[in-house]
């Protein structure tokens, strides 16, 4: 069975928890259960794509959407999308360096990841979480 949920939030930073409890609540209610690692990974994830809109995201944008599938085998499709067309890209960072590491962290969390263009209208960040039996 193929669950998905949808919401958009405002840009301001307090917008990455109320994201990240809200795909903890949506995934809770279709069965992953605290501790979980695709649950707890699937969070960890929206938190830093969530903050990477509200860090980077187009100075006139007010609003954000989160999307959150579970998939029948237990694996979460994490999606964020925002106007902004400019794609993240992982970079390097310094060792002092106190920003710059959350692509780093989805890229090494996420089975896959990647930007899906949504032309004129912006773009939608994923990232897939495996159930651990995956």
């Amino acid at each position: 069975m193929l669950r998905r949920n949808s919401f958009r939030l405002p840009r301001h930073p307090a917008s990455v928890g109320l994201a990240r409890r809200r795909v903890r609540d949506h995934l809770a209610d279709w069965g992953h259960t605290p501790g979980d690692p695709a649950l707890d990974d699937a969070v960890l994830l929206v938190s830093e794509l969530a903050t990477n809109v509200v860090r980077h995201g187009p100075l006139r944008e007010r609003e954000f959407e989160v999307a959150v599938t579970a998939l029948a085998d237990g694996s979460c499709l994490i999606e964020v999308s925002d106007e902004g067309r400019v794609e993240p890209r992982l970079r390097v960072v310094g060792e002092w360096e106190e920003a710059g590491r959350g692509l780093h962290l989805v890229e090494h969390v996420a089975a896959a990841w990647g930007v899906w263009s949504r032309g004129r209208h912006g773009k939608t960040v994923w990232a897939l979480v495996l159930a651990p039996d995956a």
